[in-house]
């Protein structure tokens, strides 16, 4: 779950997301089935606006770790944990950004400027995935931050 997701009836969002089929995961983490169930599924609550908790996300999690956070700031709470691909969003790219990309506004939290979207190789973890996604922040606008839908292929 997200800020926004959050600000509203999340529990209810949880529900229908449930009946859809969709395990929602907040600080928990599920293994993949059989042959990779040496890979979890780990998502970490909101960083800002949830209550993570990274112990519980982990806890009893497989040898190959992926993790799913709202924020990129989430990487701030980890406490010496390791993953081995993280995903994130909530930068939006920075929805109004500057013809090379780099935004000119990002939402708030230490870690959205410098991840604001597309891969990178964190120092202490594997690789990060930054989604700039398909919604808007507050202003329904996008310039050279366009909407994006990441699809990973893992081998």
């Amino acid at each position: 779950m997200g800020n926004h997701d959050l600000w509203v009836d999340d529990t209810e969002l949880c529900g229908i997301l449930h009946e859809a089929g969709v395990n929602v995961l907040v600080n928990q983490n599920r293994p993949l089935p059989a042959p990779y169930e040496a890979v979890s599924i780990c998502g970490l609550d909101d960083p800002w606006t949830g209550a993570p908790d990274i112990d519980q996300t982990v806890a009893d999690a497989g040898a190959i770790r992926i993790l799913l956070m709202h924020a990129p700031d989430g990487l701030l709470l980890l406490d010496g944990q390791h993953f081995d691909l993280s995903v994130a969003g909530h930068t939006h790219g920075g929805q109004i950004a500057l013809p090379n990309g780099r935004p000119i506004i990002v939402p708030s939290g230490p870690m959205c400027r410098k991840y604001h979207f597309g891969r990178y190789e964190t120092e202490l973890n594997g690789s990060l995935i930054v989604s700039r996604g398909v919604g808007c922040s507050s202003l329904p606008i996008r310039l050279n931050a366009d909407p994006e839908l990441v699809i990973c292929t893992m081998y």
